[in-house]
């Protein structure tokens, strides 16, 4: 049998944590992969997309129990780590285990393709594959480097690569996006292998599409840290707006499959709760100024509280010490207005009725009513959580965490919608939406667009609505496509102080008046409410400048699918506003947050980064130390990538 892939030793494989470090050259025993007539390029690039999707296993521990947290789209209530600081080595060596098998079949692909070329065997398309699978392995490395950091660049060459640093990673995707873009050549027709394809099924000019719009994402990560390399790069790359994804019907997406394969929905385990962020809860509030009463059915009429209410004060059971503006508060309902995106993404508690409704955890199905305890474990109170909206921060609760069952039940809080737990939707890379709020951020700096900032602000925001009414099935919701024109328009604040209009910067006031009542007396109060100072940006004295809502509402678009990005948006810029963990007692993960800090904003209060596995320094001490060295800091969670910020 004729070997057509250079063997590589196992070093290298450990440099790549191929989970059992075996030789690059074993792909060789795989039927399809018999000799060059035999193998094709097309099998790789379909093996590498579609692993991608992530099998369960690998879902559950980096999707929903890394991203979904870092990037503050969940709650990190069911896995307790990622937020605090901390990892789980078993999970990472997991993900980047696999990781490596996607970025293995990529390069094969690619090295199949050119040795075919070189043979004189290759096919019409052949060519036009090797540009994708350039493309789709610069995705991989993206994903790679923003959870890891440094990196190999010339893995899979037969040569024992080295780690390279970030800057040096981002420089090469950009230049490969480029390049193979370039290279494609749209007039070549490949129907017959389209099944191979998930994605765009060899649609070249979909290809073309995505590779130059993942430059535009590629670029604006530089922004902060290389402003030159960044412009020069997003401007090249949006010259040609054609060239863009631009339209729903172009989004980088991949259908789900249900059972047990890497097609499973990422979002599928019954027991990953995965409730509402406080996070979300707080940019979600008031946002648009689009009444529940206008959202929402007859039943919940009698539950949506006025704009002014705050809820009920549990100060002896809800944690305190944090910079949630309404830390201390339980909303006895539903809010007066909020973003029409909200219910369309999560379910209200105890509408049990709702075909869309979470029916996968039992009791959290149809149980609603929690207690609230005495320090020895006595019943103290009952609270019924049927219709209403709220979020458990995450962080220690300290004495309080045993006495407050009301937050240590998933059932009490919104949490992500059936529509994702049941492999029914096309999980999304990069959605049209993005395109526009990069370029409306591209055009708040300075730069040259092909359309303005506020144009493409208002696209951006438009596609994310005319998402949830005709991209995703939605049953039991109504139609929010209508609103969008009052929300475009809206200059009412969210418990953040931002509000939509782009035409509407003036700051909110200090502080807003409240109404609550104290949960264990009834007796009712008013409250000052101060608006949150994120100091990550500009010092935190501005909460509704224009950059600040185009994170707002790409955050809220990226929802539930891209929490890396939100996470990456965050690491990047310091927006949107991220609530402290709270340390009811301290956190040993998270030192620099204290009694005395825990009401400012700091990057060494979010996890930065994850942790490589120690698969990698114990198979291969050297390759790990190269990449602690590319890194330029400890090999931790809380040390912040090249182009994030670092204080």
């Amino acid at each position: 049998m004729k070997y057509i892939i250079k063997k590589m030793s196992v070093s290298v494989c450990a440099v790549l944590l191929l989970a059992s470090c075996k030789k690059f050259s074993d792909i060789n025993v795989n039927p399809i992969a018999a000799d060059s007539s035999q193998v094709q390029v097309e099998y790789f690039i379909n093996n590498s997309i579609v692993g991608a999707q992530m099998d369960p296993d690998v879902a559950e521990r980096s999707f929903v129990l890394y991203w979904k947290p870092a990037g503050r789209q969940a709650s990190d209530w069911d896995g307790g780590a990622i937020n605090v600081g901390s990892y789980n080595d078993g999970w990472s060596t997991n993900y980047y285990n696999q990781l490596s098998g996607w970025l293995n079949n990529a390069n094969t692909a690619i090295q199949i393709g050119e040795s075919k070329i070189a043979a004189g065997t290759a096919k019409s398309y052949t060519p036009n594959l090797i540009q994708v699978a350039r493309i789709w392995r610069a995705y991989l490395m993206s994903e790679f480097s923003d959870n890891f950091g440094p990196m190999p660049v010339d893995a899979f060459k037969g040569t024992n690569p080295q780690f390279n640093d970030v800057k040096t990673v981002y420089y090469y995707m950009l230049a490969e996006l480029k390049d193979a873009a370039s290279k494609l050549d749209l007039s070549v027709n490949s129907s017959d292998i389209a099944k191979q394809d998930p994605a765009y099924g060899y649609n070249y000019t979909q290809w073309k599409k995505y590779a130059t719009s993942m430059r535009l994402r590629l670029a604006m990560r530089l922004s902060e840290v290389d402003a030159g390399k960044a412009k020069t790069e997003f401007e090249d790359a949006c010259a040609d707006v054609n060239n863009l994804i631009t339209s729903l019907d172009d989004n980088f997406q991949v259908q789900e499959k249900d059972g047990w394969s890497p097609l499973t929905g990422v979002m599928t385990r019954s027991w990953d709760t995965q409730p509402l962020s406080v996070t979300l809860r707080n940019m979600y509030l008031g946002l648009g100024g689009v009444k529940s009463a206008d959202q929402l059915g007859a039943a919940f009429q009698s539950a949506i509280k006025p704009a002014n209410w705050l809820g009920q004060r549990y100060l002896d059971h809800f944690p305190v010490k944090n910079n949630d503006p309404v830390t201390g508060y339980w909303l006895d309902g539903l809010p007066y207005s909020i973003d029409p995106r909200a219910y369309k993404a999560f379910s209200i508690p105890g509408d049990v009725n709702n075909p869309n409704y979470p029916k996968q955890n039992g009791d959290f199905d149809v149980i609603s009513t929690r207690n609230l305890k005495t320090s020895k474990g006595d019943k103290l109170k009952s609270v019924d959580a049927k219709y209403t909206w709220n979020a458990r921060i995450d962080g220690d609760f300290g004495p309080k965490d045993p006495m407050n069952e009301l937050f240590n039940y998933g059932g009490t809080m919104p949490r992500i919608n059936m529509q994702f737990r049941n492999s029914t939707q096309k999980r999304i890379f990069f959605a049209a939406w993005e395109t526009y709020f990069l370029l409306a951020e591209a055009s708040v700096r300075g730069w040259t667009t092909p359309v303005n900032g506020k144009t493409a602000y208002e696209k951006g925001i438009t596609l994310s609505f005319n998402y949830w009414d005709n991209g995703v099935v939605a049953p039991g919701t109504a139609a929010i496509s209508p609103f969008v024109t009052a929300y475009l328009a809206s200059a009412d604040y969210n418990n953040c102080g931002t509000s939509v209009s782009w035409d509407h910067t003036t700051e909110p006031p200090a502080s807003r008046s409240m109404q609550f009542e104290d949960g264990y007396t009834g007796t009712p109060g008013s409250a000052s409410i101060v608006y949150p100072a994120n100091t990550l940006y500009k010092s935190g004295t501005v909460k509704n400048d224009r950059l600040t809502k185009i994170i707002t509402q790409k955050f809220i678009a990226q929802c539930p699918w891209l929490p890396l990005e939100t996470w990456n948006d965050h690491r990047r810029l310091g927006l949107p506003f991220f609530e402290n963990p709270t340390i009811e007692l301290p956190i040993s993960t998270l030192p620099a947050l204290t009694d005395g800090t825990y009401m400012t904003s700091n990057v060494k209060f979010f996890p930065q980064r994850l942790k490589y596995p120690s698969v990698l320094s114990n198979s291969s001490p050297e390759g790990y130390q190269q990449a602690k060295d590319a890194l330029g800091s400890d090999d931790a969670v809380l040390t912040p990538l090249w182009w994030a910020k670092q204080q």
